[in-house]
């Protein structure tokens, strides 16, 4: 079903922008921050493996997060905090696990006026108090406090889901589409970044920028024009939904309108701009209620392959996500395949603002990743904690992953399954090597332990 729903297109993204701004330019880098919502490892039209041809979409065109790929660094191996939405924008917020931040105690524990941790803005501020830094697009910390709260200049509030989507009663969120002018708002946000971008740059001000967009997060909408493309197009084997690969066009689009206002202001060489998901895309449009199978339980491929699983599991395709990096002194074109994860943005941004570069800290997980933007790419983030350690909230399949060098351990807590996958040869996780490697199992399930124990010890009992 189509709905077709009247919408105001956005005009300030082509028109009315200046072409050179004659500002000092701040010395200190500007930075942008786009994450997309619900979008898999696999979904661009640029390889997110330059050696593999299948980490591309077979469907879906992406070219100007192409143009972001071959204008800096792609990263094959980056990781979302959670596999759903919450969890990982207050990770990223905080620099922190969602191990550690707890799931229902969030809210308790991280008001922002209480003070007690540092938040990615306040971080930045701390680095340079000339910073201006806004907080466009969806929040959904779920915590009742807001981006101001936080810390941000200028945001849109405290804004979810609902925020980017119509609703209307008597829809079906995966099979019906929107036709609009303004896909999740995605024209709004090029709009409301030019818009403060701009100011910045006639100020000489440095800034942060944070465009959180509601796409590609099912309900679907789309352009008209974007439709009749993909509805025309031979669908692939993997991708194949005309309404959904319009609205991700659309949301590169919008992507675009930001890099072109960049360089119209003459800003894109002291400006790094940063690009990942929130977490995977849904594993099947609808989703399937047995989504922890293996891949070979399901008459076609997964929408995150060649990797296994998607949204609301800790499978790669839940959590390894597309990342891009363009900036100064990133070398065009290049590729990491250095794990990184989003906790490890705070420290990351707070290195390029000015700070010396930083590790883990008693109260935070992630360290700076600059070394590997400027070239050092065979060299490991030294974190506090090196093993990367997830935990899926949920009572229905609890369960929770530890990541060290190439292998990789999940636990199930209710059955007491665990899965070992070689992720340098299995990176589809198809192959249980856990029987085959009871040294390694116990090895990864005590780093597991031993990092609840520290971080939050309830997780070790609330299941048994």
């Amino acid at each position: 079903m189509v709905r077709i729903v009247p919408f105001l297109v956005v005009s300030i993204l082509l028109t009315g922008l200046p072409t050179r701004l004659c500002a000092q330019q701040p010395t200190s880098p500007n930075i942008v921050f786009i994450l997309a919502d619900d979008l898999g490892w696999s979904s661009l039209s640029a390889r997110m493996d330059k050696a593999d041809p299948q980490s591309a979409s077979d469907y879906h065109e992406t070219p100007n997060l192409d143009r972001l790929a071959a204008a800096g660094m792609r990263f094959s191996q980056a990781y979302a905090p959670a596999s759903i939405c919450s969890p990982s924008r207050r990770s990223i917020l905080f620099g922190q696990t969602p191990s550690r931040q707890g799931d229902v105690s969030f809210e308790a524990n991280y008001q922002p006026a209480a003070g007690k941790y540092a938040t990615l803005p306040q971080v930045l501020k701390n680095s340079n108090a000339r910073y201006r830094t806004a907080h466009f697009g969806k929040w959904d910390i779920r915590a009742g406090f807001s981006p101001e709260d936080a810390g941000y200049d200028e945001s849109d509030g405290d804004t979810g889901n609902k925020n980017g989507n119509f609703a209307i009663e008597g829809t079906d969120k995966w099979t019906d589409y929107f036709i609009t002018g303004d896909p999740k708002r995605a024209n709004t946000l090029a709009a409301r970044a030019a818009n403060f971008m701009t100011r910045q740059a006639k100020a000489g001000t440095p800034f942060f920028l944070q465009i959180s967009h509601y796409a590609t997060h099912v309900e679907k909408q789309t352009t008209a024009e974007s439709y009749k493309k993909y509805q025309k197009k031979p669908v692939g084997k993997k991708h194949d939904d005309p309404a959904w690969a319009g609205m991700l066009e659309d949301l590169d689009r919008s992507i675009g309108a930001v890099l072109d206002t960049l360089e119209r202001l003459g800003i894109a060489q002291n400006t790094y701009v940063f690009f990942m998901a929130d977490n995977g895309a849904t594993e099947f449009m609808p989703a399937a209620r047995n989504r922890l199978d293996h891949p070979s339980q399901f008459p076609k491929p997964m929408r995150n392959y060649p990797l296994r699983g998607g949204k609301w599991t800790l499978y790669e395709g839940g959590i390894r996500v597309p990342f891009l990096v363009m900036g100064p002194g990133i070398e065009a074109g290049s590729q990491c395949d250095v794990p990184i994860v989003g906790w490890d943005l705070l420290a990351t941004f707070a290195e390029l603002a000015g700070e010396a570069p930083a590790s883990s800290g008693v109260d935070t997980d992630g360290s700076s990743f600059v070394s590997l933007l400027r070239g050092e790419t065979d060299r490991p983030v030294v974190r506090i904690n090196n093993a990367l350690v997830f935990h899926r909230y949920n009572e229905g399949y609890p369960h929770s992953a530890v990541i060290d060098g190439d292998y990789k351990l999940l636990k199930f807590w209710k059955s007491g399954k665990v899965e070992l996958y070689n992720l340098k040869e299995d990176r589809g996780e198809t192959h249980d090597i856990a029987g085959e490697n009871p040294g390694k199992v116990k090895e990864l399930a005590a780093e597991m332990t031993a990092y609840f124990r520290k971080v939050n010890p309830d997780l070790l009992t609330r299941y048994q």
